[in-house]
């Protein structure tokens, strides 16, 4: 996040932390849904100023992002929590957009190799191939992506002794032996928080 916010405010960009608390994925993941509504509610009444001024929601976390962008549309009825969702963009989404528009150009140069991997929201809502874009346009960058499935630790599902298992086996499939495998200098670039954590 930290990082997140240096970038933007590098670019030129105002940031705004917004009054926002839990976007309601892990009720939602444990069925709470009467908890992740109540999460809805609260967020969509500190974003949707924002959304409704075209001010970008911008995200660093895929499953927080794209809880806004659709379970909050099954979640809350009404124009806010629309205008919320259009509105609601992952950092590298956001760059790709401003890259497009003329806007930005990366200019660091950067050597040395990027091993990739993919958030299953990511995957799931198309909006990975974005990251690889972003990246590959870092001069000097050798990105690779990994092709690997989901790392396995689902949120909590890692965390379940009754599961951890599972979880080891499916980030053995093709994630952890790359890694494992990687030069030593090379950076391992993952969205997602659990996947992070699965890694180490």
């Amino acid at each position: 996040g930290r990082a997140a916010v240096e970038l933007l405010e590098l670019l030129g960009f105002e940031v705004i932390l917004a009054d926002k608390v839990c976007c309601g994925r892990p009720m939602i993941s444990k069925g709470l849904v009467e908890d992740a509504r109540r999460c809805a509610k609260h967020n969509v009444e500190a974003l949707k100023d924002y959304a409704e001024g075209k001010i970008p929601i911008i995200g660093c976390e895929p499953s927080c992002l794209l809880t806004l962008r659709d379970e909050y549309l099954d979640l809350l009825p009404g124009e806010a929590v629309k205008s919320v969702a259009r509105q609601s963009l992952m950092l590298e989404e956001w760059l790709v957009k401003i890259l497009e528009a003329g806007r930005w150009s990366p200019r660091q140069q950067h050597s040395g190799k990027v091993l990739l991997h993919g958030h299953c929201h990511q995957k799931a809502f198309d909006a990975f191939g974005a990251v690889e874009q972003v990246l590959k346009l870092v001069p000097g960058l050798a990105v690779e992506t990994i092709e690997s499935s989901c790392c396995g630790m689902a949120g909590s599902f890692g965390y379940a002794a009754d599961t951890i298992d599972v979880s080891l086996a499916m980030g053995e499939l093709s994630l952890l032996p790359a890694v494992r495998k990687a030069p030593d200098d090379a950076i391992i670039i993952a969205d997602g928080t659990s996947c992070r954590h699965q890694i180490h």
